[in-house]
């Protein structure tokens, strides 16, 4: 019997007993492997390049370097890398920040157990997540933006139209791919444009633009 493949995931957190009580948690998970645990952002940084994980598990508030500061540098090395931001700020430019800067999720420490896991497994395989308190904040953040958002640099086509709908739907590039039929780097190109056409950065963001327009249907 051939042993399925483990997602490595590195967790990023300053506290001791939450990242121990974590790192439990998911190597209790058929589906998971921790790697490694850093204890700073510079720390977490270095075991990134080093170990090459699957997922990133991120606290925002670090000694050494802050979440928002290992962000960007982690995406740098590698952009394709998973990163949920996992913490107890509930603020909501906190969260703008974060998706811009690449973060694939943004997860409250008060979630539980099942919804975290099924969140990294999400995250893995392309789709972007956050906690329930935490939508109804992003969507609030974006209507505030929402003047900067209309200024759509160029319309979009109608094969970008058309996966604009499917990510509405929360629907993963793996997804998307198999039913229009197309490579799933295709579909990341489509993604790529689309978010720069929308002038939004992550694809919750193009997702919640697409609900507010009517572009979902």
């Amino acid at each position: 019997m051939i042993d399925e493949k483990k997602y490595r995931i590195l967790i990023v957190d300053d506290h001791t007993l939450f990242r121990r009580g974590l790192r439990a948690l998911i190597d209790s998970c058929a589906r998971f492997e921790v790697v490694g645990e850093a204890t700073d952002g510079l720390e977490g940084v270095k075991m990134q390049q080093q170990l090459k994980p699957d997922a990133v598990l991120l606290d925002l508030d670090m000694p050494v370097m802050r979440g928002l500061e290992v962000l960007p540098q982690m995406i740098s090395h590698n952009p394709q890398q998973v990163v949920l931001m996992l913490t107890v700020s509930e603020d909501g430019s906190d969260l703008v920040e974060c998706m811009r800067l690449g973060a694939r999720g943004y997860l409250l420490k008060n979630i539980d157990t099942e919804f975290l896991l099924d969140s990294i497994e999400k995250a893995i395989n392309g789709d972007s997540v956050l906690s329930p308190e935490m939508t109804s904040k992003l969507v609030t953040q974006l209507r505030q933006q929402e003047q900067v958002a209309d200024e759509v640099k160029e319309p979009l086509t109608p094969r970008e139209r058309e996966i604009l709908r499917w990510l509405a739907r929360g629907n993963s590039n793996k997804l998307i791919a198999r039913n229009l039929e197309v490579t799933e780097s295709t579909v990341k190109v489509h993604v790529q444009n689309i978010l720069r056409k929308l002038n939004v950065v992550s694809r919750v963001q193009a997702a919640v633009y697409a609900v507010e327009h009517g572009m979902d249907k």
